[in-house]
């Protein structure tokens, strides 16, 4: 028996809810915003390394990227079905290089997020 994957393209409008309101909570620095969009024992990925838990995941969030001024643009989102969302994310800012389009690899668990690794 052979599956598919099928992924579907997805405006910012058509996006989980969920991943709405972390993204935007993400860019605005909303950390208690961003940390209620996980489940109590999510995971995430960044630049090779996981952190696990709201607790851990809190302080990510108030430490990732703070060193940079930069912007964050969503360029696109597919969907392979209701639990898996790719965001593409263009940063424009002072860290090395100025440029780096990022995915952001969602997991959900009905509506929460239980992973999310984030890498070019």
């Amino acid at each position: 028996m052979t599956t598919h994957n099928t992924e579907t393209a997805a405006a910012w409008d058509a996006l989980p809810a969920v991943v709405r309101t972390y993204l935007t909570a993400h860019r605005s620095a909303d950390v208690a915003a961003a940390i209620g969009t996980f489940t109590a024992d999510a995971a995430v990925t960044d630049e090779g390394h996981t952190v696990h838990g709201r607790e851990a995941i809190g302080t990510w969030l108030g430490s990732a990227g703070s060193e940079y001024t930069f912007t964050t643009e969503f360029t696109g989102a597919t969907a392979t079905d209701t639990a898996h969302v790719d965001v593409l994310q263009r940063l424009e800012g002072d860290f090395p290089g100025g440029v780096a389009d990022l995915h952001y690899r969602f997991t959900l668990d009905g509506d929460l997020i239980s992973r999310l690794v984030i890498e070019p």
